[in-house]
């Protein structure tokens, strides 16, 4: 095993790796309570995108140890859930099997462009505001998300809108208050794994509050298996893959969505190979330098393409796009330097599987706080943007704003997009926008003025 891994060369040893594997699993373990609450409000079985999200992370996770032979960790993540559910499935009319179709093209396209001097021209076409807009504004919308469903959040209409605060009158909202002071108090502690550890302990909570409903078993039951079979290759019957280019007038917005998910899910990945791979010594500048060429010359490389598998093998088995996790930070500040970190991660998220039963006494109330909290260290990125400058500014605002306000991941993206082409046009700078912007634009104008006739 510590040939087989390099720990002697990497400059650690089986304990650290195992310790650092299980820290970045403690930590980044809320997404098999998360997701599944996320997915199942479109329709899909709630049991089966448990055993789902857990076999994406066990599948993804082992690609990451014994291919790239790197200490990260893979999930179905978040920002792409919400965009799979609230903006495909939910406002934009699609029906789950077409979004797990939108997915398993978006690995596909990874896949290609992972292994191709594509790659390179992708990442350097997106001005470093806008991605810093959008990164920001994904966390902000899920945060929105974890307020509307805690219940925080109440809209009056008698004529008009009016949003306002949900009094503190319903056991669930309290309960969700509670939840959101846990992890807060646990991640201004800097317990590990505090996400996690607060969803179990607001659960718990919930119990004598008469929220939690505790289940007739926490084992996996011959429903659960036939749910995940309900969801797992579903998108390759007629009213999945088949369906999904039949209407010629949603068609620019399957393109622009699968766009949207290969923009999140690079930029999500390689920020986050570099931002904690430089630092710790896992990748050098080598390796950043692969980037620039093709094939599988470096462990980035290696790492990229088992990043981009991930999202088709997720796919395959029934949730949405599969991704690295930042939370591999955690393992790797605890000394993980290898794949046997990763693969200890992945152990665990194997043995979740018999415990299906667990994920249907989890509350909305438990999940909810986990969402604004992860909304919190996902808008980050704002204070990269220089918002004293109204040429970037702009494009940044109008990305947050729409996102936000809409209630759509790529209408935000879309807004970006056109207002950055058009402060570029207006200061004569059109030499600055990429073709591939220029190209993404043109189809977002289309999809608006389509939707606007139709």
């Amino acid at each position: 095993m510590s040939d087989f891994f390099g720990l002697k060369k990497a400059g650690t040893t089986v304990r650290t790796e195992v310790v650092a594997g299980l820290t970045t699993f403690f930590t980044m373990a809320y997404i098999i309570f998360v997701n599944p609450a996320m997915l199942a409000e479109t329709g899909m079985n709630l049991e089966g995108v448990f055993v789902a999200t857990c076999l994406s992370a066990v599948i993804g996770t082992l690609i990451m140890a014994l291919f790239a032979n790197v200490p990260y960790a893979v999930a179905p993540g978040m920002g792409l859930n919400a965009l799979f559910a609230y903006t495909v499935c939910l406002a934009g009319g699609f029906s789950w099997k077409q979004a797990l179709s939108m997915v398993f093209i978006c690995g596909l396209i990874n896949i290609i462009i992972t292994v191709t001097k594509l790659r390179k021209a992708i990442v350097r076409s997106i001005p470093e505001s806008l991605q810093n807009a959008i990164g920001g504004a994904i966390g902000l919308f899920i945060a929105y998300l974890g307020m509307n469903n805690a219940g925080l959040i109440s809209f009056t209409v008698s004529g008009s809108v009016t949003p306002g605060m949900t009094p503190f009158n319903t056991p669930a909202l309290v309960l969700a208050v509670i939840g959101v002071l846990i992890i807060v108090i646990l991640m201004v502690m800097k317990v590990k794994g505090s996400v996690l550890i607060g969803i179990i302990v607001t659960t718990i909570i919930g119990i004598p509050m008469g929220v939690t409903q505790m289940p007739a078993s926490i084992f996996s039951d011959s429903g659960t298996w036939e749910g995940f079979k309900e969801v797992s290759f579903a998108f390759f019957s007629s009213d999945g893959l088949v369906s999904l280019f039949s209407d010629p007038s949603k068609i620019p917005f399957v393109i622009i969505t699968i766009f949207s998910m290969c923009l999140s899910d690079t930029f999500d990945s390689i920020g986050t190979f570099i931002g904690t791979g430089r630092k710790s010594g896992i990748f050098d500048e080598e390796d950043e330098k692969a980037l620039e060429g093709s094939g599988f010359k470096s462990r980035l490389d290696k790492a990229l393409v088992a990043d981009s598998f991930a999202t088709s093998i997720g796919s395959l088995l029934g949730t949405s796009n599969a991704t690295t996790y930042v939370e591999s930070s955690a393992g790797i500040a605890a000394g993980g330097r290898t794949g046997l970190t990763s693969l200890v991660t992945a152990a665990m998220f194997l043995i979740c599987v018999p415990f299906s039963g667990l994920i249907g006494m989890v509350p909305t109330a438990a999940t909810a706080p986990a969402l604004i909290v992860v909304g919190i260290l996902m808008v980050e990125p704002f204070a990269k943007i220089n918002w004293k400058d109204f040429n970037e500014a702009v494009p940044a605002f109008f990305t947050v704003a729409v996102m936000s306000f809409t209630y759509g991941i790529t209408n935000g993206i879309a807004a970006g997009f056109i207002m950055y082409c058009i402060t570029k046009v207006c200061t004569k700078k059109v030499k600055d926008i990429h073709p591939i912007i220029a190209g993404a634009t043109i189809l977002f104008i289309l999809d608006f003025i389509l939707k606007a006739i139709g």
